[in-house]
């Protein structure tokens, strides 16, 4: 990598990168590869993974019903303790084991692990129950891995000053992870080029759109479903060195490097 810019985040930097279980579990060995090639290149990446089909397919196998309000999966102790086997069990240590399969290093964590991801409840816990807000990530702990020479994979998995889980929209995490750490860069990869807009009846995607113009977006409609809570947590952490947060459809070759070179892939969304 002989970017400048690539450069410049070898220097000192890192970027969050926020994708669910089920698009990294269809993802091509290239995309590992790529991943693998930006860590020996000195790039320090930190993933937050979510696992939402997969929480569900195991909540079916054991009988328990997946119910939602407003998009958050009601959460019951019972429904936890699925959620966090799945979560911080099989997705994180499938992840982890593809980075390495392609010659990458990670270690694999929660946001319980040494109360990495401090959390309480939602608004409307009396609707949807131990599901959690970030307060607080200790920096100190992903930085200490990454100086090992990891890429740290978190579950976004919370818990309070008195050891209750919380179960925490992956989004919202990646998007307290990177304010936290302080990462310049954003990464959010999904299985859709971006955020689409329908413009004489085709649809395009949106290279770069601003916080006020997604309120715009959701308000008319046009941005809906598992697609709002990814820019409301890129809203919240387009703040301090967090300057913008890039949608990309992980399928693209060389994605990762390409948006950290500069590349327009995807969409980009800034401040204003």
């Amino acid at each position: 990598m002989t970017d400048e810019r690539i450069e410049k985040n070898k220097a000192g930097g890192l970027f969050v990168m926020k994708c669910g279980g089920s698009t990294l579990a269809a993802l091509p060995d290239s995309f590992f590869e790529d991943l693998r090639e930006l860590q020996s290149s000195g790039v320090k990446p930190v993933i937050v993974h979510g696992g939402g089909p997969a929480i569900s397919g195991n909540l079916a196998k054991l009988g328990i019903e997946s119910r939602f309000v407003n998009g958050l999966r009601v959460t019951t102790e019972e429904v936890l303790d699925v959620v966090e086997m799945t979560l911080a069990g099989s997705i994180n240590k499938a992840i982890v084991r593809r980075i390495q399969g392609s010659g990458g290093q990670a270690i694999g964590l929660s946001g319980v692990d040494g109360n990495l991801i401090m959390a309480k409840p939602v608004a409307n816990s009396d609707e949807v129950g131990q599901v959690g807000e970030v307060t607080g990530v200790k920096a100190e702990i992903i930085k200490g891995i990454l100086d090992l020479g990891y890429i740290p994979v978190i579950a976004p998995i919370g818990v309070d000053a008195a050891g209750q889980r919380y179960n925490i929209n992956a989004d919202t995490a990646a998007g307290a992870v990177a304010s936290f750490v302080e990462s310049p860069k954003m990464i959010v990869v999904t299985d859709v080029p971006g955020i689409m807009r329908t413009v004489e009846g085709q649809k395009i995607v949106l290279p770069s759109v601003t916080v006020a113009e997604i309120e715009e977006l959701i308000e008319s409609g046009e941005i809906y479903g598992g697609m709002i809570p990814k820019v409301r947590a890129a809203m919240d952490c387009i703040q301090g060195s967090v300057s913008e947060v890039v949608i990309v459809d992980g399928k693209e070759p060389k994605v990762l490097s390409r948006v950290l070179q500069g590349e327009s892939l995807g969409t980009r969304i800034i401040s204003s």
